[in-house]
Order: structure tokens, then sequence, then C-alpha cells
């Protein structure tokens, strides 16, 4: 059964997550803030990270961004921060799903069985992708150019990887909006510009192709 990191500071919050979900099978770790969440999914194996925002020491937004610089493992938020700039600051971060306080325990279970199953699904893709001389360690969330480690934020992490995953296909700002964001999006298109104006930066190399009007692509077939 899958093992349950839940990083919480309620302590009676976490006494009824950890009996639910142990009762119906999962391994449960417990932290009761953040810094303590860190080492433990440093030193720990997990299947996913159940996260309030609202902790200790560090917030949950800073130990969502430790987790996505090293593992895409599954991030749920529960937290009763409820405001759509708070989900939206989760999502960015790219957690799998947030759930607001109080919730409901059956939906929970089922939403993590849910996500879990996008996850095992999605384990048996390609963990490590080539182009030219650009790596992506997809697992451990790492670009490498010549073997040499860029810095990426996770959004541009990700934009790469979608241009990578589609080579030779054009991907418009709304098509890399739907691919990524996942939720409505009120924001203008051209954050898209941004992440890939920095990318070109980081990456030091030219790789990605602008389709005046239209959008970006990795093209396969073009020697730069």
């Amino acid at each position: 059964m899958a093992k349950i990191l839940i990083v919480e500071d309620d302590l009676s919050i976490q006494a009824l997550l950890h009996d639910f979900l142990a009762e119906v099978g999962y391994e449960i770790t417990l932290a009761s803030d953040g810094v303590d969440g860190i080492t433990l999914f440093e030193t720990n194996e997990f299947d996913l990270v159940l996260l309030d925002i609202m902790l200790p020491k560090i917030d949950g937004y800073s130990v969502c961004e430790v987790i996505r610089k090293k593992s895409r493992v599954p991030i749920v938020m529960l937290t009763a921060l409820d405001s759509e700039a708070d989900q939206i600051k989760g999502f960015d971060l790219l957690i799998d799903d947030y759930i607001t306080k109080p919730f409901s325990m059956p939906v929970l279970l089922r939403k993590i069985a849910a996500v879990l199953r996008r996850t095992s699904v999605s384990e048996v893709d390609m963990q490590v992708v080539q182009y030219k001389n650009l790596r992506l360690d997809i697992s451990a969330y790492k670009a490498y150019v010549d073997e040499q480690d860029r810095d990426l934020t996770p959004r541009e992490f990700e934009i790469l990887r979608e241009l990578l995953s589609h080579q030779g296909r054009i991907l418009t700002r709304e098509n890399i909006i739907n691919l990524l964001w996942k939720y409505d999006f009120y924001g203008d298109e051209r954050i898209v510009d941004t992440h890939i104006k920095n990318l070109r930066k980081k990456l030091g190399i030219d790789l990605i192709d602008t389709i005046r009007g239209v959008g970006y692509r990795i093209d396969k077939a073009t020697e730069k």
C-alpha cells in the first residue's frame, strides 16, 4: 500500500487523518512543521504528500517548492485557505490537488486514490528525455546541457518537458496553459512568452523555435 507523508500542525486533524488513512491500509508518517516535513521527505520515500499551508517554521508553499526541486511525488494541499489566489499559488507550484478545510473524509480518500492512480499510470512514461546536448531527468526535475545542471523553476521545467514531448508539433500559448496550469486561467497568456524567454537564457542554447503568431516548437528534424 502507498506511503503517505502528512505535514499538519493541528494535532487533532493529524490524528484524524492518520486513523482514517491507516485504517484503509496506507502507511502514514507524520510531521508537525515544515522543517520536519522536509527532513522526513529527504530521508524516506513516499508515494504522496498531504500538505497544510499554515505551518510553523516553514510554510506549506515553501515545503512544496523544496520538494518540487527534487521530485514529482504527488502533493495534495489540505488547508483552511480557500481563496482563489491561494489555490492558484498552489497549482503554480505544481501541486496535484487542493482541498479546503473542513473536508469530507470519504471525498478525501477518493481524491487520494485518484491522484495515486494517475501517478501509477504516469510512472510508465519515459523518465529521461534526451534532445541533442539537452537532457531532462523527469523524476528528479533536473535539466542538463552538456551535462551541466541548469537551474530551472518547476514551471520552466514543465514547459520544456511538454515541448520535448511534442517534438515537431507547434504548441500555442493556449496549448501550454491548458497542459500545465490545469485550472481556469485568468491571467495574460503572454506569461508563456516570459517563461520561454527565461528558458532560452538559462539553457544558453537555441532549441526553441518561435512560430510567429502561432506558438512554439522544438523541431526534431531541424538542426541548429
